[in-house]
């Protein structure tokens, strides 16, 4: 069974920084593309940023030189490392494994907000 345990959100004032971390289990961590993702009130979900089994990574445009998404194979976690905070950045986030079936946490809030 995967399982997704997302944390780190939080309120922060804009151009502050926040940390996300998702610890995964049920799956071979290191194989399997990791993604986080986010869905603000009124909006579709969108792609924040994703990453490879080998570290291979892409982001959302919004998020281009203000986020990081890194993972450590042997803790099983993917982190999303995010600077320059901006209110429309508010939403939930939630991590996704893409293998070996689609499979979501419950997500964590962020809030921008001075």
């Amino acid at each position: 069974q995967v399982q997704l345990v997302e944390s780190g959100g939080g309120l922060v004032q804009p151009g502050g920084s926040l940390r996300l971390s998702c610890a995964a289990s049920g799956i071979i961590f290191r194989l399997t593309k990791m993604g986080w993702y986010r869905q603000a009130p009124g909006k579709q979900r969108e792609l924040v940023a994703d990453i490879t089994g080998g570290y291979g990574t892409n982001y959302g445009d919004s998020v281009k030189g203000r986020f990081i998404i890194s993972r450590d194979n042997f803790k099983s976690t993917v982190n999303l490392q995010m600077n320059s905070l901006q209110p429309e950045d508010t939403a939930v986030y939630y991590c996704r494994s893409y293998a070996p079936f689609d499979s979501w946490g419950q997500g964590t809030q962020v809030t921008v907000s001075s």
